[in-house]
């Protein structure tokens, strides 16, 4: 288990909205709107996606909401993904208006599979469907956090190191358990002094930071998902013992308490959530109480 891991856990292409469209020179309908990210993959011929030039074997991913165009004289292939959650959120965060990922990428055959799936009509063809997109889309990702210059945040790059590595994984397998920044170390195999140093100098921020951060996270998308739970319950999840405690946490990193962040989620019963808050920026938070997991 790894940040990559469990942010995209969230982001599936269950029902999207898979079309060949074929793209004129004077435009189509605008795609993309109201969704959290777009994948198009142009199966035939250039084309143009939110001002970007696509080719085929190429793989463009738009943020959204905002809709965007397509244009030339090809065939496209587009997948819609809409995304709630504060932890997908932190995936999309840190993601630009439009990512194009050249042909050479891990997935770039997987394109005329999918082209002959959605030709064949076959049962199951939309489930089917649906997964190998999630498949694209996760390629397309990593390839492009990959390049030299893609300005891919800082976690992500510090998964590859023997020291900060171990400890991010660590944390995201198991946030509820009473890390210290000993503890953390430990699963680095290096001092104190030494993983306190290096792990913001690759991630951007103190470990206990990121470990709160990430806490925070995870409790949001509990308050939002499973209405019916308490606070303390949520509390507990994500390591803390008091909830007090926990609350005061959540509203220093989320802007908002647990009881308001639900509320403005779900303003009445049998209702649609609305997005959740914006968080205001991660500040360096408590350590949590909870006892050690059996």
């Amino acid at each position: 288990m790894d940040p990559f891991d469990d942010l995209l856990r969230g982001v599936r292409a269950d029902g999207a909205l898979l079309d060949l469209a074929r793209p004129t020179p004077s435009g189509a309908a605008p795609l993309g709107e109201g969704a959290s990210l777009t994948l198009c993959a142009p199966l035939r011929g250039e084309t143009r996606v939110a001002d970007r030039r696509v080719r085929p074997g190429e793989a463009a991913i738009v943020r959204g909401p905002e809709p965007f165009r397509a244009v030339g004289d090809g065939v496209l292939l587009t997948g819609v993904y809409r995304v709630r959650g504060e932890v997908p959120g932190r995936l999309l965060r840190v993601l630009p208006r439009v990512v194009v990922v050249p042909d050479e990428h891990d997935c770039a055959g997987l394109l005329g599979y999918l082209e002959a799936q959605v030709a064949a009509g076959r049962p199951g063809r939309q489930v089917v469907l649906d997964r190998l997109l999630d498949w694209l889309l996760v390629c397309s990702l990593r390839d492009w956090f990959d390049r030299p210059g893609s300005k891919a945040p800082g976690w992500y790059a510090a998964l590859a190191d023997e020291v900060v590595g171990p400890a991010l994984r660590a944390m995201h397998a198991a946030p509820a358990e009473p890390w210290t920044l000993a503890s953390l170390a430990a699963e680095g195999r290096v001092s104190r002094t030494t993983f306190a140093k290096r792990f913001p100098q690759l991630v951007g921020e103190a470990p206990l930071a990121y470990l709160t951060g990430w806490r925070m996270a995870l409790a949001a998308d509990m308050l939002t998902d499973q209405p019916a739970t308490t606070v303390a319950t949520v509390a507990r999840r994500v390591g803390y013992a008091d909830p007090f405690g926990f609350s005061a946490a959540f509203k220093r990193v989320m802007g908002a308490s647990p009881s308001a962040y639900r509320t403005r989620a779900w303003p009445t019963a049998g209702t649609t959530p609305t997005t959740p808050p914006s968080p205001v920026p991660a500040q360096r938070g408590g350590r949590p109480t909870a006892a050690r997991n059996g």
